[in-house]
């Protein structure tokens, strides 16, 4: 088994002749949860598009799991769940039957629909639309198609929004044992630093469209002793990261 979920090498995506992520490299290990920082408009959204395959690279290497996804382009994606931007329903089903309709999309088996829903709480929506779902239920139900169909790969950005302190509690238990239980590797990106600093084993920092910086968490705690937040801006505002 390949000892890295994703490994990208000298990325390049371009808009209309403009470089948007510039000659990147990242890389993820199997079975490990990877936060991906950045300020809006660095470039996250970007690369986690080109990783689930809506967005084609202009030049450079995207492997996971040892897959080039250019070239197994299909393959690749049966083995990725996401959560990208603001999560699209069929409004007028519930959650089961979205959540029904997308394993069928999948063409696998996954987990139960009813399991799943108990996972991320929303046992209790019945046959009650989407359409008169919450911000926070929406978010919930998102996170929930994202990893139904058991993915390898989950890749998240920004899943807690919407959710109140509660949800969000909830949902870094949820992430912490499909990891550790379901031997999901997970990429995510968030806002709340302090957040992430509760799940992760390692992040990456990008600037500008380059990933400037890659550490595991213990390294980052190592260099700043204030935390993930403190390790970021140091970084953002050009000050050296050292001991």
């Amino acid at each position: 088994m390949n000892s890295f979920a994703v490994k990208i090498d000298k990325l390049v995506k371009t808009f209309a002749g403009s470089e948007v992520i510039k000659g990147s490299a990242m890389t993820v290990k199997a079975n490990t949860i990877y936060g991906f920082l950045g300020a809006n408009g660095a470039g996250k959204t970007t690369v986690f598009k080109i990783l689930s395959g809506l967005l084609v690279p202009t030049s450079g290497k995207v492997e996971i799991f040892g897959m080039d996804i250019t070239k197994n382009r299909e393959l690749v994606l049966k083995n990725i769940g996401t959560l990208i931007e603001v999560p699209v329903f069929y409004e007028h089903l519930s959650a089961t039957e979205n959540l029904k309709f997308h394993l069928a999309y999948m063409n696998v088996e996954g987990f139960g629909v009813s399991e799943v829903l108990e996972m991320v709480g929303l046992t209790q929506t019945g046959d009650q639309p989407v359409s008169k779902f919450s911000l926070g239920m929406r978010q919930r139900l998102a996170i929930a198609r994202s990893f139904i169909h058991k993915p390898k790969l989950l890749i998240l950005d920004e899943p807690v929004n919407g959710l109140d302190p509660l949800g969000i509690q909830e949902m870094r238990v949820l992430f912490k044992n499909l990891s550790k239980n379901y031997g999901m590797t997970i990429l995510i990106s968030s806002h709340i630093l302090s957040e992430l600093e509760h799940i992760v084993d390692s992040i990456g920092v990008i600037v500008n469209g380059v990933v400037v910086e890659e550490a595991l968490l213990e390294e980052v705690k190592t260099k700043s002793p204030k935390g993930l937040e403190e390790y970021f801006f140091k970084i953002m505002s050009g000050g050296k990261v050292c001991v």
